[in-house]
């Protein structure tokens, strides 16, 4: 079993889900898995949520480190 951390709501549970990107408000529409190896166990899943336009930028700064595992829209997210 893998341990996920999300950030789909609020912590009241009443906002949607929004885009990770630093004063981004925009709804979520992707969640990109990941997992730093240096300092995360290997089954341990880290979740950020991109909107459409923040996808590529989100993408490219988890890929160029190697830590970016998954891609998967954010309705089809199973967290």
């Amino acid at each position: 079993m893998s341990e996920t951390d999300t950030n789909h709501t609020d912590s009241t549970g009443d906002e949607p889900a929004t885009c990770s990107r630093r004063e981004c408000q925009a709804p979520a529409a992707w969640a990109l898995v990941w997992n730093n190896p240096k300092v995360h166990t290997p089954d341990r899943r880290k979740t950020w949520l991109a909107c459409d336009e923040h996808r590529g930028y989100l993408s490219e700064f988890l890929g160029v480190r190697g830590f970016l595992l998954e891609c998967v829209p954010f309705a089809d997210f199973k967290g």
